[in-house]
């Protein structure tokens, strides 16, 4: 038992070799879908949990959300944007190919209930994060609003998807080539001011969007939920690195998180801590790291 989690090694399942990619597509620029042959995680993955992954045995250790998965075929989903050395490292593996290892399902799994109306909030690759929810709020019995948000309409994807698990999808994009020309929060403050009776929001994206997502609905008492990304090295609560502030107490994103109540998250840090290895990500662009150092979550 590691954090909590019981980790079972078990020999190939089904014909297929363990980690072993069984489907990729490109979904936008930079944006993979890969397949992965991880029966034992498939059959335990639940929305809002997470998987520590290694393209090859020099790899960094990087932490990715579960975009999908399949219990009876074995295989979790995985969306990746190709931003970095290890992230490129994994997307460059091809079909037969396979991962060196892999570590999961990590994390508490999001809070699936009949709430009523709930808003899934989305920027950027987070879209791959909302989409399990999403269609888990759904089959719970909620009425599901999803916002999404990007820079420009290419960068959209699983629009149908989202459209089949979702009542309404809106779209708000910086450069105003797809929906309102704008940010998601303004989409939400659209649907809180025509009346809308809004019982829980989900919020997934870059650490800055969360933040005025939950700064929008502070003041209308609105549930709102966030998935962190702080920067994270076993995934498993031993080191220490994810930690995060919510409600004036120190909690482990990996094993405590990743979602919590986004009105107790002290963000001002959270960013901070974000932003502590920029600097020396700056001067060593060219490094291939060997696995000690520290990855960050990905949305």
């Amino acid at each position: 038992m590691i954090g909590g989690q019981v980790i079972t090694v078990m020999p190939p399942q089904g014909g297929r070799i363990l980690f072993e990619i069984v489907a990729k597509k490109q979904l936008s620029n930079q944006i993979w879908q890969l397949d992965i042959h991880a029966p034992l995680v498939a059959a335990k993955a639940r929305p809002g949990q997470f998987v520590v992954v290694r393209a090859h045995d020099k790899g960094e250790r990087i932490p990715l959300s579960i975009s999908d998965f399949d219990s009876q075929a074995g295989h979790i989903t995985l969306v990746v944007q190709a931003i970095g050395h290890s992230t490129t490292d994994l997307v460059s593996l091809e079909v037969g190919e396979k991962a060196a290892d892999l570590l999961g399902p990590l994390g508490t799994p999001a809070e699936i209930d009949n709430f009523g109306t709930v808003v899934c909030v989305a920027g950027g690759v987070a879209t791959a994060i909302i989409y399990p929810e999403a269609r888990a709020f759904q089959q719970a019995g909620n009425k599901v609003i999803t916002l999404l948000g990007a820079r420009s309409a290419d960068l959209f994807f699983y629009e149908d998807e989202l459209r089949q698990c979702s009542d309404e999808v809106r779209y708000a994009t910086e450069d105003g080539s797809r929906g309102k020309q704008g940010f998601v929060t303004e989409l939400l403050q659209e649907l809180i001011d025509a009346g809308e009776q809004i019982d829980r929001v989900v919020a997934i994206g870059p650490v800055p969007m969360m933040r005025a997502v939950c700064e929008l609905t502070r003041p209308y008492q609105i549930k709102t939920v966030v998935s962190l990304n702080p920067i994270m090295v076993d995934g498993t609560g031993m080191c220490g690195a994810c930690r995060v502030e919510v409600g004036g107490e120190t909690r482990f994103c990996c094993t405590d998180g990743p979602e919590f109540d986004g009105h107790l998250v002290d963000f001002a840090a959270l960013q901070n801590r974000s932003r502590q290895y920029q600097n020396l990500e700056e001067k060593i662009p060219h490094h291939h790291s060997n696995g000690g150092c520290a990855g960050q979550c990905q949305q």
